[in-house]
């Protein structure tokens, strides 16, 4: 019978992973070491010749968007673009910036995966990766 119930709460929770939103963000500040939070960040898909805007959002206090992908719209497999406005960020935190945007351009080959885009930024560079 513990057999049974494990098996059941093991496929209700590959179910919840797979209800998931498919991507999220995180913005860290190299040069002080915490979470860079109220950065605007927009999601756009290549859709022909053009970019098409997906989302945007803000990061929260931990310097994350958890759910950027918008609900209800298909995971497709494609090219993606995350743009950081981090031109916005350091005028609001009264620093000077080299970037006031950073694209970081990406392509989705298997829908039924996560996908984590950290942006590790400083006024004059940045660092980025598929994140987990």
């Amino acid at each position: 019978m513990k057999q049974l119930i494990l098996a059941v709460g093991l496929g209700a929770l590959s179910g919840m992973a797979m209800a998931a939103n498919p991507l999220s963000v995180h913005v860290l500040n190299l040069e002080t070491g915490v979470p860079s939070s109220g950065v605007e960040v927009t999601l756009e898909q290549h859709v022909g010749p053009n970019w098409q805007m997906l989302a945007h959002g803000t990061t929260n206090e931990q310097g994350r968007i958890g759910e950027l992908f918008p609900a209800g719209r298909t995971f497709e497999q494609g090219e993606y673009r995350v743009v950081f406005k981090t031109g916005d960020y350091y005028q609001r935190v009264g620093h000077e910036t080299f970037f006031p945007e950073i694209p970081v351009i990406f392509k989705v080959r298997n829908t039924d995966q996560h996908y984590h885009i950290p942006l590790l930024l400083s006024p004059y560079g940045f660092s980025t990766y598929r994140g987990s």
